[in-house]
């Protein structure tokens, strides 16, 4: 994060906090060249690609699985864009819209990580 050259870069860092604060069972690193985030897997990848809002791809690890089940999160907020059935789009936002979308994005991360 500290060579990170991004204009977004103050969001990213309020979102890998949020993240890292969920769980103590939660750690972070570089996968595919971008911050990314996991548990017993990496289940979580900054889009450094998008340049306008903080997005993260939710996945279930660095590995293909042949996960026929739909995973379920709830999402009342409308934050994820579901990409395949165990794979989804969350769009956190930027500056006021990330503390806006805090409470909602926690959630998600929390579900999520139980599939890990």
């Amino acid at each position: 994060m500290e060579d990170l050259d991004h204009p977004l870069k103050t969001d990213i860092e309020a979102v890998r906090r949020i993240i890292l604060d969920v769980s103590s069972e939660i750690a972070e690193g570089i996968k595919w060249n971008a911050p990314s985030f996991r548990t017993s897997e990496y289940f979580a990848t900054i889009n450094l690609r998008s340049l306008d809002r903080v997005q993260l791809i939710f996945h279930l690890g660095a590995k293909v699985k042949d996960n026929t089940k739909k995973l379920t999160i709830a999402d009342p907020a409308g934050l994820i864009k579901w990409l395949t059935t165990d794979r989804c789009l969350v769009t956190v936002g930027t500056g006021k819209e990330i503390a806006t979308n805090r409470p909602a994005f926690e959630k998600i991360v929390r579900a999520w990580i139980k599939y890990v």
